[in-house]
This record gives C-alpha cells, structure tokens and sequence, in this order.
C-alpha cells in the first residue's frame, strides 16, 4: 500500500513560516513532515546522519537545524539518546479524525516510542478527545527493563558520537582557514591528514594546527607541507600544548641571540645568520602567533 503524508496548502500561509522561516528552514520542516520514516502519531525515529545524507547537508549543518527548531520555532523535541523525533502540531492535522483503524495504529505506534516525554509533547496539540484518551493511557508507562538496557547502549553511542562531533567541529575550523588563506584545493588526504594532526595535540589541537599554517604565511610558503613540517618538530619535541609550544619558541629564541651576539663579537660586531627554516621566527612574531601581548 501507498504510504504518503499530507501537507496543507495553508502552509506557505502561516505567518510564522512567511515571517521567521528562512528557504533552509522550510525545506528541512517540510522534510520532516514527509520523510520516509514518518508515523501517524508524529513520533519517529531517525538519526541525524540520516538526515544529513537524505538532504544533503553536514551533520553539524543538521544539528545546527534542529537546535533552532527546538529553541527558536519551538516546533519539534529531539532525544539525542533515543534518536526520536517529536513534531509539535502533527496531532492538529494529522489526528483530527477517529475511527477505529485510526486508533489501532495510534496505539501501535504509542507502543514502540521509547520516551514518553515526547507522547506528552504531542499530545498537547490533539483536539480529538478519544485520540487524547489513547495517548493518557501511554503517557503513564513505566520503562521496562529492557528499554533501559537499549538507552544505556545508546547512551555509550551517543557519547562516541559526540567525541567525534567535537573533532569534526574543530576540524571545520583548521579546514576553513586553510581554504580561506590561499593554500589551495582541501582534497581528502590533506583532511585526513590534517585531522590526524589535530588529535595528535589533543585539546589544543585545532589551534595549534592553526597557527603553523599562519607561521607558513608569515614565511611565504603557503603549503600544508610546509606547515606539516613545523608541526613535525614540535611533536618530536614532545610539545602537544599550546603553552609549551610558546616557552619552547622563547626559550630558543634567546638561545639564538645569545649565539649570535657571541658570533658578532667574534666577528668584530658583524653577525652572519643562515637561512631561515621552519621554526626561525622572532619573539614579536611567537607573540602575534599565540597571542602574547
């Protein structure tokens, strides 16, 4: 049988969709009123990486979405635990009508939602009194022994996933300035490498990362090899911190002085240096670098 989903023409009318929706907002609502995996109670469950692929988007463009939906339009409620997605008004369109077909399947799909937070969200909106009467009967449950089990496991998954939500948003940050700054094309092995780099320096990682593709710039030689480079002497070094990174750079920097001075006098005040490398920047420039005064 057909499975389809309506939506009203008074949609496009809605002052609240005319005034407060963007373009971005209104394609990723109407995606959840007509997706695939939708229900006739408006309680479904879909995973943010789901959506990302079937619209296109990043994940992190996913979760920036429904963080406005819930804060700002106040119109869906998402268990990141549960992966269950609530639609506020479904009920007011979708449920409006009883009969008993109807109400077979509100009580079958009341049944397999894991969080009854969500039924009550719904059912705030439903104005069918016999529809309401379902949902009372499902809105009390307890959570049996087995549902706890499930939201422990996914607990341990969405912890995981935020793990790598952090790296992904602190590699979007290293990989925005990379483009931006005239290094070139950002193809997949350059990301991976890059990001590779970042877990290696651990929190600082994003930052550190950072500031060896602006030591390239100041350098002229804006290349990630170049930039890979620096980082390689610092991790050899077993500097993994921004800080050590700095009273690293200070401490050699005036270990170079010292040696210069003892060549110029040597030399009757004259100073011979070599060419610059990688590391050979000046106490002003470690400063602009990472942020001293």
């Amino acid at each position: 049988m057909a499975k389809f989903r309506q939506v009203f023409t008074e949609f496009w009318e809605d002052p609240k969709v005319q005034e407060e929706f963007t373009p971005e907002d209104r394609y990723f609502y109407l995606y959840l009123l007509t997706n695939p995996r939708t229900t006739q109670i408006g309680i479904y469950q879909i995973t943010k990486k789901q959506i990302a692929f079937e619209l296109g988007y990043s994940t992190e463009s996913i979760n920036a979405l429904i963080d406005r939906f819930e804060q700002h339009h106040k119109l869906i409620k998402y268990n990141s635990k549960t992966r269950e997605i609530a639609i506020k008004n479904w009920g007011r369109y979708n449920l409006y009508k009883a009969g008993k077909p109807v109400e077979d399947c509100v009580r079958s799909e009341l049944s397999r939602v894991k969080d009854n937070n969500l039924i009550e969200y719904t059912k705030l909106n439903i104005e069918n009194p016999k529809i309401i009467n379902i949902y009372d009967t499902y809105t009390t449950r307890g959570t049996t022994s087995g549902q706890e089990k499930e939201e422990e496991k996914e607990e341990e998954k969405e912890e995981e996933e935020n793990k790598k939500k952090n790296r992904r948003e602190k590699e979007v940050i290293a990989f925005d300035f990379y483009q931006e700054n005239g290094f070139g094309v950002l193809n997949p092995h350059i990301r991976d490498d890059m990001g590779h780099y970042i877990d290696d320096f651990h929190k600082d990682g994003n930052e550190i990362v950072i500031n060896a593709l602006k030591i390239s710039l100041e350098r002229n030689k804006v290349s990630w090899g170049y930039a890979k480079g620096i980082l390689n002497n610092w991790l050899q070094a077993k500097l993994l911190t921004l800080d050590q990174i700095k009273a690293h750079e200070q401490k050699r920097i005036t270990a170079n002085i010292n040696e210069k001075q003892a060549t110029s006098d040597n030399n009757n005040g004259m100073i011979y240096s070599d060419l610059k490398n990688a590391n050979d920047y000046t106490k002003e420039e470690i400063d602009r670098m990472f942020g001293g005064e």
